[in-house]
């Protein structure tokens, strides 16, 4: 009977092991860096016509807003994170995103729970002394397996939404890159740039934003699409 009651401390001392690591979203979804690349492209040209045009200082922006046959460049700029947060196509793939985030998530945190549950339980039984050493190796092995296997879906889950992230992302840039190269037919722009707080342009003229006449054609013409 006293054999029965061997007191088994490499569980109790590594149970602490089986707690799994702090609850973090999978995934952060933000396009503001994929469109951003996409709409500034135009803003590296300026940068070499300002800085290699070989003019004085006083002449060189004046030379960055020219063309080479002496016409003035026609500029204008789009707001990022307005369209961003206001384009319906941007909300739904949003929505379908968190909704695949949240659907995984859940499965792993139920699957979390339950090998807690187990946890505490062997370590209520080592504590009583009420199972034996052998018993004890056999639970402890099996648990700290169910810990890796979840660990490993959890990796698994999260590569998957990041590359659900990745494709969508993608989609919208083909999406508002596609459509802006259309509007330009009819207004000829040299260069439509985005403008997003905390970019790379740090100020910019209100007259040359067309956030809101670029918002409601995108959003006409999704909702058409939709139909």
């Amino acid at each position: 009977m006293q054999d029965e009651n061997v007191v088994t401390p490499e569980p109790t001392q590594d149970i602490e092991k089986l707690s799994v690591p702090e609850k973090k979203p999978f995934f952060h979804f933000d396009f503001n860096t994929l469109l951003g690349l996409i709409l500034l492209v135009g803003l590296i040209a300026l940068y070499i016509l300002f800085f290699f045009s070989g003019k004085s200082k006083d002449s060189g922006l004046q030379v960055a807003m020219q063309k080479s046959s002496g016409k003035s460049l026609s500029v204008v700029f789009v707001n990022i994170d307005s369209l961003n947060a206001k384009y319906e196509y941007v909300k739904v793939l949003r929505n379908d995103l968190e909704s695949t985030g949240k659907k995984l998530q859940v499965e792993v945190l139920s699957e979390q729970s339950a090998l807690e549950k187990e946890a505490a339980e062997f370590q209520k039984q080592v504590s009583a002394n009420t199972i034996s050493e052998e018993k004890a190796k056999i639970i402890y092995e099996e648990l700290m397996q169910k810990q890796q296997a979840l660990m490993q879906k959890k990796d698994q889950y999260t590569q998957l939404v990041a590359e659900q992230e990745m494709n969508m992302n993608l989609k919208l840039v083909d999406s508002v890159t596609a459509f802006l190269k259309r509007f330009n037919r009819s207004y000829g722009f040299d260069y439509i740039m985005g403008y997003k707080s905390g970019g790379e342009i740090l100020v910019s003229n209100d007259t040359l934003d067309i956030t809101r006449q670029i918002l409601d054609a995108l959003n006409k013409e999704y909702a058409s699409r939709k139909k």
